[in-house]
């Protein structure tokens, strides 16, 4: 979305800057670590960061700084107001129960996808499931299944541009991490209306992804299936699990 430049509140965007800085690799930050990863003066963050912690947003024992559980608020707010979650609820847990595997349903947020559902936990006591894969959970678009759904989706300029902005980091041995290469699984993505990705994420893990369309025909999202343990080979899943999503995304579709 685009907007006049009177309407942009310059303040806003630089407070949110410094509370995305925050992340799975840097969970504190002083005002220093900040300003880096924010892109602003060490004296802007060091406000910024202060203003936070007084609204309550985040904690600080003086020097460090961490996010406090208020800014889950936003999540909850998200989960409990917004149509996609409570309209794939049921389906997900109905494929669950159905299969006794895990499904979940992903949109697509700059260079990672966010699990905004997840089916309830129908499998057996003992099966482990795959690292991170918990409501709110954010992982690398382009080693994903549900990602490279998503990005299929794009127009060939959008792609263009998500690619060139991307450093595509190498998570296993499996990960692709040239940009042609991931632009290729792309377009076969989109040929074929559906994503098979095997241990590119996390070793162990393989994951079966199709697209949720709304009914103007527009992507909004992405379901998948992910296995641990590399129970299934890649037709034996198109055989059992492919047809069980394709069926599901037809059947939500006119909620969307």
């Amino acid at each position: 979305m685009t907007i006049a430049k009177p309407d942009f509140i310059e303040g806003i965007a630089k407070g949110m800057a410094v509370l995305e800085s925050f992340d799975t690799e840097r969970q504190r930050l002083n005002a220093t670590l900040a300003a880096e990863r924010a892109g602003l003066t060490r004296a802007a963050a060091r406000r910024h960061l202060l203003t936070l912690a007084h609204l309550g947003y985040l904690e600080t024992d003086g020097s460090y700084f961490w996010m406090s559980p208020k800014v889950l608020r936003f999540s909850g707010s998200y989960l409990a107001s917004s149509r996609l979650p409570r309209a794939l609820q049921p389906t997900l847990n109905r494929l669950a129960a159905q299969t006794q595997e895990s499904f979940s349903a992903v949109v697509l947020d700059g260079e990672e996808v966010v699990i905004v559902a997840r089916s309830g936990s129908y499998a057996a006591p003992t099966r482990v499931l795959a690292y991170g894969l918990h409501l709110g959970a954010r992982l690398p678009a382009h080693a994903t299944s549900t990602g490279r759904v998503l990005l299929a989706a794009l127009s060939p300029a959008e792609l263009t541009e998500w690619l060139k902005a991307r450093r595509l980091s190498r998570l296993t041995p499996q990960t692709i991490t040239q940009a042609r290469e991931l632009r290729q699984r792309i377009a076969q993505t989109r040929k074929d209306d559906f994503c098979f990705a095997s241990e590119e994420h996390e070793l162990g893990v393989q994951a079966l992804a199709v697209p949720l369309r709304d009914m103007q025909g527009r992507t909004v999202a992405a379901l998948n299936v992910v296995l641990s343990g590399g129970r299934y080979q890649e037709d034996a899943l198109r055989r059992d699990l492919l047809p069980l999503l394709f069926d599901a995304a037809r059947e939500v579709r006119s909620l969307l």
